[in-house]
């Protein structure tokens, strides 16, 4: 009872509500008093949903933004008190005594106020009984978000029953870890009772574009049902021991390819209602100057929102400030475009440049039309169509030359250009990338410092960032008001792809079209004609394990800096051979091309000390403290 209250006051500061006004000091607050009238119902609503955002969507308490090797930090962000426990993750530090990504006793606490009001709603007087089964249906389908995010955690959980009394005895709270593919059961089921309640988003007079809604609902239900598919939980050999306190096995060290038609049928569904929804990929922009920034600004289009862009299907509101203050450039040496509001201490790894494709759409090294083995000397652009986005007749690195539109449109590489605000009559701000020492984007200092801020590896990214806000006051001007997506419908097309190509034999339309309208998006050939075009591997599109490969690339590539590769290194059970390199970059203390490009023979290490041991990291720990008093099992190796 204490918990329940206290997430309810929290929800009246939260949102500004003054609860104290509305009731007599001398009445005694009680969840039957609260779950009286819709007013107090909302509140107790809107204080559940505030809870997932604080938790999942911010740098420093989403260890799936830093946590993996998409993004490296200089010494001096590391050094940070709000990082460094991130940063444990990545480098194997973290230790059971206390985790960094310890959502476990927060996340119970938000699933037991979830039953209270599943339990209660139904006792509020002054609502209809259509809102009330709405109301419910997102209350049952925040639950199953909750337990999902517990799942790919901690793998086998404790599942609350609902009968669980408010002043349970410790002995009745010492409950154990259930089969993995039992908690996924459960997801499934509270989403299918979700279903039942939940509105369409278009539904006449909908109003609630900032709660779970039907399609949100399938989505998460198709994204459960993919993670319950993959190789970390089915048929995973690493858990053979791994038994409950009663010696009951909690994963299946059996391969059932019926999870993948389970998880590939209900994308399907989910795209269908989706569609029928109204969402649709951001795409259409028509008024830039060229094909190529028309495409550019497509893809930007993704990364940010208030609940208003047409592809996010789930969506947090967030403090919009974080992704750009680490990531856009200070730009000390550019009177103009300096700011004093970021610091640019993040830099995308060279593994993420080198990700994305050719602009035929395939890998840098399968393009036999890009030249892979001289990648890291000079070349020069002359093509128009790369007009103000590489610069012209000018010496650029060739691995910057002719990628796809998604490597220009989410990386800022040296002797490219950014576009940071608005081009007026009196200033044009698209900016050209100056990086080595000394130029506009370049480090000012004269060593590698842990004292300040300094861009690591000589990129910087642009996802998450408007090009229409200029570089200077960047963060005032662009508010607080922003989102973080959840899950959005390329995502869902990317599942299909997935969940198709590992359930069939041999790949087909369902596995190449959800996939290539991605790919058309972001401004590529479809699959099958760049590799059978361009490929030094045409055969690869025909064969399942081909196109695994091709469809982890795009995943990595379309979600990139989305906080799902952490993830999806762990569900496809590769960690340990991702996460365990070095993260490379460029000299930044280069003042010429040659300093700068290592006498042009490839990157240099930047940090060297990441980490990931199998089996013990694919599993967070739980705390310490919560087994000794749960008496439940620790994940393995912990």
């Amino acid at each position: 009872m204490r918990y329940l209250i206290i997430i309810f006051l929290s929800a009246t500061l939260i949102f500004g509500c003054d609860y104290l006004d509305m009731v007599p000091e001398k009445d005694i607050e009680t969840v039957e008093t609260i779950f009286e009238q819709r007013a107090d119902a909302d509140i107790w609503l809107q204080g559940l949903y505030a809870v997932m955002p604080s938790m999942c969507t911010s740098l420093e308490s989403n260890v799936a933004y830093l946590g993996a090797d998409e993004l490296a930090a200089c010494e001096y962000r590391r050094n940070n008190k709000w990082y460094s426990g991130v940063f444990k993750v990545s480098d194997g530090l973290e230790m059971s005594q206390e985790p960094y990504d310890n959502v476990w006793g927060p996340m119970y606490i938000l699933i037991r106020d979830c039953n209270t009001f599943i339990e209660n709603i139904d006792n509020v007087y002054n609502m209809t009984d259509g809102e009330k089964k709405q109301w419910k249906g997102e209350v049952l389908a925040l639950k199953a978000y909750a337990y999902f995010e517990l799942v790919r955690r901690y793998g086998p959980i404790v599942l609350v029953p609902k009968n669980l009394p408010a002043d349970a005895n410790i002995s009745q709270l010492q409950l154990p870890r259930m089969h993995v593919d039992t908690c996924f059961k459960e997801i499934v089921n509270l989403l299918d009772e979700a279903i039942e309640y939940l509105p369409t988003s278009l539904a006449a007079g909908y109003t609630r574009k900032p709660y779970i809604h039907l399609e949100a609902a399938y989505a998460i239900k198709a994204k459960a049902l993919l993670y319950a598919a993959s190789p970390l939980f089915n048929g995973n050999e690493f858990y053979m021991d791994f038994k409950g306190k009663n010696g009951e096995p909690l994963v299946s060290t059996s391969y059932d390819p019926e999870k993948w038609r389970l998880a590939a049928e209900a994308a399907d569904k989910a795209v269908e209602v989706c569609e029928q929804g109204g969402f649709a990929l951001c795409k259409g922009t028509t008024g830039k100057a060229t094909a190529l920034l028309n495409t550019m600004m497509d893809i930007e289009q993704t990364s940010y929102s208030m609940f208003s862009n047409p592809e996010y299907i789930l969506e947090w509101k967030i403090d919009a400030w974080w992704f750009p203050y680490y990531t856009l450039p200070r730009l000390k040496s550019d009177d103009v475009n300096y700011s004093d509001q970021v610091d640019g201490s993040l830099s995308p790894t060279m593994k993420m440049v080198e990700m994305y494709y050719t602009e035929h759409g395939l890998p840098i090294e399968s393009d036999v039309t890009w030249n892979y083995a001289s990648r890291y000397q000079l070349g020069k652009e002359t093509s128009v169509l790369y007009k103000d986005v590489v610069m012209l007749n000018t010496d650029v690195l060739q691995l910057h030359l002719r990628r796809e539109p998604r490597f220009y449109a989410c990386i800022a590489a040296d002797r490219t250009y950014w576009q940071r605000g608005t081009n007026t009559l009196w200033n044009n701000y698209n900016l050209p990338v100056y990086a080595y020492k000394g130029e506009s984007f370049g480090t000012t200092m004269d060593i590698v410092t842990s004292n300040a801020p300094q861009n690591p590896g000589g990129y910087w990214l642009k996802k998450h960032t408007q090009s229409s806000i200029n570089n200077v006051n960047y963060i005032g001007s662009m508010g607080n008001d922003n989102t973080a997506s959840v899950i959005r419908l390329a995502e869902l097309y990317l599942i299909q792809a997935e969940a198709w190509n590992e359930y069939l034999g041999k790949p087909n339309d369902n596995v190449y079209l959800p996939l290539n309208k991605v790919r058309e998006r972001a401004g590529i050939d479809d699959v099958v004609t760049a590799w059978k075009s361009y490929s030094n591997q045409p055969g690869k599109v025909d064969t399942k394990e081909g196109m695994r490969e091709i469809i982890r690339q795009e995943i990595n590539i379309e979600l990139a800096f989305e906080g799902q590769r952490y993830w999806n290194l762990r569900r496809w059970k590769i960690a340990e051979l991702e996460l365990n390199a070095k993260q490379y970059g460029w000299n930044i203390l280069g003042e010429s091309a040659r300093t700068f490009y290592n006498n042009f023979e490839g990157p240099i290490v930047i940090w060297s000390k990441s980490k990931f041991t199998a089996p013990r990291n694919y599993l967070t720990p739980i705390k310490a403290e919560e087994i000794l008093i749960s008496s439940m099992v620790q994940n393995p190796r912990w």
